[in-house]
Order: C-alpha cells, then sequence, then structure tokens
C-alpha cells in the first residue's frame, strides 16, 4: 500500500480519540545548531497550550488492526473497515517531512493493538525513540499507551514524551465489561497511578537538583478521555469518574467525546448519538469542578443526575439555589464571586482588584464585558440591586432559556403535528 493512502486511512482513524490537548512541558528549540523541531513555534492550529499558544500535531495511529472488539470501536477486531498499518519509520520519516514543511509543530501517535499490549509499546516507543536521540526532535510528542502494557515499558514512554495518557473510555467497570470486555477499570486506573508517581518523582528530582546535574526526562502531564453516550452512564456518573482522576491522579485535562454510530453497530450500542450539546454542557461542569470549586453533587443531584441542556450548569445550578443571591460584588469573597453566573476567573480577579480603589457600579461592570443579561439578576453593585428583575421570579429561568427554532419540513419523515409544533413554540424542544 502507498505511504500517502496509508495515512488517509490512519489520520481518519485517529480523528476519534480528542484527548491530544497539548501539556505544560517546558519550551525545547533547537537554536543551539543541533537537531530539528521546537514547541515555541507557531502553526495550524490543533489544540491549545496551557499559556493560550496554538499548536499542530500529526494526528496518526501506527495502525487501526486491533485484537480488542470493543463495541463501540471502529477499529475493533470484528470491524469490516479498510486495514493499514505504519512501519516506525513511516512515521518518523513522516512527522519530519511535515515538520520541514511546517505542516505540524509535533505528533500524537496512538495505535490499534497489534499482537499484544507490550508489543504494541514497543513500536509506540521506538518511533519517539527515534526522533529524539536519533533525529534529535526538539518538537512536542503525545503518545498513547495502553493500560495493558507494563509499567517498564510505560514508563519508558513517559521519557521520550511531553505527555502520555491512557483511554478510560468508559466510567465504570460495568459498562466496559459490557462493551470492551478486554479492557478493566481498575487496570487503566493503576497505570495512571504509576504515571502519576513517576511525574511526581521527577518534579521532586528537578527541584533538589543542581542546576548542573540534571535528571533524564519524562513527560510532564498526562490526560484521558471518556466516550458520552455509548453506554446509559449519568452525567453524574460521568463527573464523578472525573473527578476521582483529577483528585486522585492529578491528570491534567479529562476530554469527553460524544459517541458517534459507526458502520456495521453492535445492537448493545444506541442506534443515535447524543445531542452534541450534552458534550459541551460536560466540559462546562468540567471547568466548575476544576477552577470554580464546585463539587459534583452540587452540578448534579440524584432527583437530576443529567445536566440540564437547555443552560450552563452554573447558571442551573444558581436558579436551583436562589437563596444564595443576589451576591455584591463589592464586598462577596472571591468564591461566592466565581458562583455568579456569567462571571469568570479572569473578571473575578479584575473586579476584587478594581474595588480595592472604587465601589463598582454596573458602568464598571460592562467595561469588562460581561454577560450582563446573565450577571444583573444576581448581582448587588453600588447602582443596582435586583429587585425588579423579579430573581423570585417563576419566569426566571424563560429568561435565560435559548429561542424556539422553526421546524424543517423534511419530506423523507411525516409532517409535524399540531402538539409538536406547540411545544416547539412553548420553547420545550
Amino acid at each position: 500500500m502507498e505511504l500517502i493512502r496509508k495515512l488517509e486511512i490512519l489520520a481518519d482513524a485517529a480523528k476519534y480519540d480528542a484527548s491530544c490537548a497539548s501539556s505544560g512541558a517546558a519550551r525545547k528549540d533547537s537554536l543551539g545548531g543541533k537537531g530539528v523541531g521546537s514547541t515555541g513555534g507557531m502553526g495550524i492550529c490543533h489544540s491549545y497550550t496551557p499559556d493560550g499558544r496554538c499548536v499542530s500535531l500529526l494526528k496518526v495511529l501506527l495502525t487501526n488492526g486491533c485484537i480488542y472488539d470493543c463495541h463501540y470501536c471502529i477499529n475493533r477486531r470484528s470491524s469490516n473497515v479498510q486495514r493499514a498499518r505504519f512501519t516506525p519509520e513511516e512515521v518518523v520519516q513522516i512527522t519530519l517531512d511535515f515538520y520541514k514543511r511546517n505542516y505540524i509543530e509535533g505528533l500524537f501517535l496512538s495505535s490499534g493493538i497489534i499482537r499484544s499490549a507490550d508489543h504494541t509499546m514497543e513500536m509506540v516507543i521506538a518511533v519517539a525513540r527515534t526522533l529524539r536521540e536519533v533525529h534529535h526532535f526538539r518538537g512536542y510528542i503525545h503518545l498513547k499507551t495502553i493500560p495493558e502494557a507494563s509499567p517498564a515499558l510505560i514508563e519508558l514512554a513517559g521519557r521520550y514524551a511531553d505527555r502520555i495518557s491512557i483511554n478510560i473510555e468508559l466510567p465504570s467497570e460495568k459498562s466496559l465489561a459490557t462493551l470492551a470486555p478486554e479492557k478493566n477499570l481498575a487496570r487503566t486506573q493503576d497505570a495512571m497511578a504509576h504515571i502519576r508517581t513517576k511525574i511526581d518523582e521527577r518534579f521532586e528530582e528537578k527541584k533538589n537538583s543542581s542546576s548542573s546535574v540534571k535528571p533524564p526526562p519524562f513527560a510532564t502531564g498526562q490526560s484521558t478521555q471518556m466516550i458520552v453516550g455509548a453506554d446509559d452512564s449519568t452525567d453524574s456518573v460521568i463527573l464523578q469518574r472525573a473527578d476521582t482522576l483529577y483528585t486522585g491522579f492529578k491528570l491534567r485535562r479529562v476530554y469527553y467525546s460524544g459517541f458517534s454510530p459507526i458502520p456495521e453497530p453492535s445492537s448493545l450500542l444506541p442506534l443515535k448519538p447524543p445531542p452534541l450539546v450534552r458534550e459541551h454542557r460536560l466540559y462546562q461542569a468540567d471547568w466548575l469542578l476544576r477552577f470554580y470549586g464546585f463539587k459534583v453533587d452540587e452540578i448534579t443531584d440524584p432527583t437530576a443526575p443529567n445536566l440540564d441542556l437547555a443552560l450552563d450548569p452554573k447558571l442551573a445550578w444558581a436558579l436551583r439555589n436562589r437563596d444564595t443571591f443576589p451576591v455584591d460584588v463589592n464586598r462577596a469573597s472571591r468564591e461566592q464571586l466565581l458562583r455568579i453566573p456569567g462571571l469568570g476567573v479572569r473578571n473575578v480577579e479584575r473586579i476584587l482588584g478594581a474595588r480595592r480603589f472604587t465601589r463598582l457600579r454596573l458602568a464598571d461592570l460592562v467595561l469588562l464585558r460581561l454577560s450582563m443579561k446573565k450577571v444583573l439578576p444576581f448581582i448587588i453593585a453600588a447602582d443596582h440591586t435586583p429587585t425588579l428583575l423579579g430573581l423570585d421570579s417563576d419566569s426566571l429561568r424563560q429568561r435565560f432559556l435559548p429561542p424556539p427554532k422553526q421546524l424543517e419540513l423534511d419530506f423523507d419523515n411525516p409532517a409535524p403535528t399540531q402538539a409538536d409544533t406547540a411545544s416547539v413554540i412553548s420553547g420545550e424542544i
């Protein structure tokens, strides 16, 4: 098979993996005259670094052949898709060629499982080792590791990669046993714990080492991905698992990937994908966990285990907890300000800084480019109280709902009934 055809197949097969964001690794470059590549340049926007830079990555599978038969995966053993396989040398050559043409700034490499987990990891590591040691590649490398591989191989992968990740795929052992019987949640978390230990050890070594003696490199972080909508897991279950990964394993990011129906699907899978907005709401809830001090049982509860698709999670929480508001922006603590709908972390810091010198008025908040429609019912300012906006009104939620949409005619399906039209007009759909 021609190399370009392999690239078409294996780059397309890699598109289902969302966990390819860049890490906060120290920038490396080849300004010293030796090596090629850099993590500090600019390119096509594929991923964002923590400092806001956009980096382009070659995102590809080593092979889409796999001995596992995960029902939700298009590359599963029983899937009838065209297979292809790169050699490690071919991936190295493509990476270098693309970098020299300024197409990319780094590599995201994953793979289906061929022969065994250890054999696959050895091939993935061979790509990274050749790039680093033979070609002195200083660009960004993200390696997808396999939890079933030996800890020694996963540790070796961390020596050559800026970030390594293991996909947890589904949030519960029950779902994995049903849809991915070869995978095991406990084994995956054990591998994550081992990576976390190595990252912590390397951090301590760097902190305690002298400037002349540097410890061997190791990946600066790990991430994972969960598939949304392939099983019956609620948003509460998904967020509980994400919270465990953040607090217990110090993951940099958990990515949420909406399930996409695949050709010749298993009867165990849903016929339709989840609404795209569900994935978006999970990302918003994820930010509330990581940066806003929320707990999972505040974002969801047993009576409402799924996120409100019509409203963002912070606004939905505020409407359920109206007794917490209004909040005085001139007196409230940082934690209270972070709970106000429409206020982000950066604007909270700006408010805390500005109110040291003046009492904030609505005009001052407008200058911060806040969503005033969202903010006004929940705050008190020097010249504003929200009594007239009806914080206790039953119609407050209605003010924030998206406008109703016009139904589209579909000649392949029956015309909408009068009841359907009425529900759209009332905003129920």
